[in-house]
């Protein structure tokens, strides 16, 4: 048997962590563009394409970018509908990170002619952003 790469260990090992935010007393929002997801149609198997935009308001954490790229691969091979992977990867990192305000956009390639973009938000109770 092969011996497993450092990379798929990695990335099967991965978790998001979580790093202290130095400015906890200002809202700034966090942008990240993660333009290489992939996961697999959990009905057919084929693999789907998307860029993933995350948007967040940070609280006393943020989220260490290693972490994220990792966690992010680990879905390369999962079966899982294009509304559920946006939904499972706001609901890990507000798990992870607890931040102000965050929204989680998924920009499906196009696949038999159907285009799919899927936004999910979440705020802390009491929070409130201009979006």
């Amino acid at each position: 048997m092969a011996e497993e790469k450092k990379g798929t260990k990695e990335i099967r090992e991965a978790e998001l962590i979580a790093i202290e935010n130095k400015y906890p007393d200002r809202d700034y929002q966090i942008d990240i563009e993660l333009p290489e997801f992939t996961c697999l149609c959990p009905v057919t198997g084929y693999p789907d394409f998307a860029v993933i935009n995350l948007h967040y308001i940070p609280d006393q954490y943020i989220v260490e970018l290693k972490s994220l790229k990792l966690y992010i691969n680990k879905f390369r091979d999962k079966g899982i509908y294009h509304e559920e992977a946006a939904n499972k990867i706001m609901d890990d990192i507000v798990e992870k990170i607890n931040p102000r305000w965050i929204k989680v956009v998924g920009d499906f390639n196009r696949r038999g002619n159907v285009k799919t973009i899927v936004t999910a938000k979440h705020a802390q109770k009491n929070f409130h952003t201009e979006e």
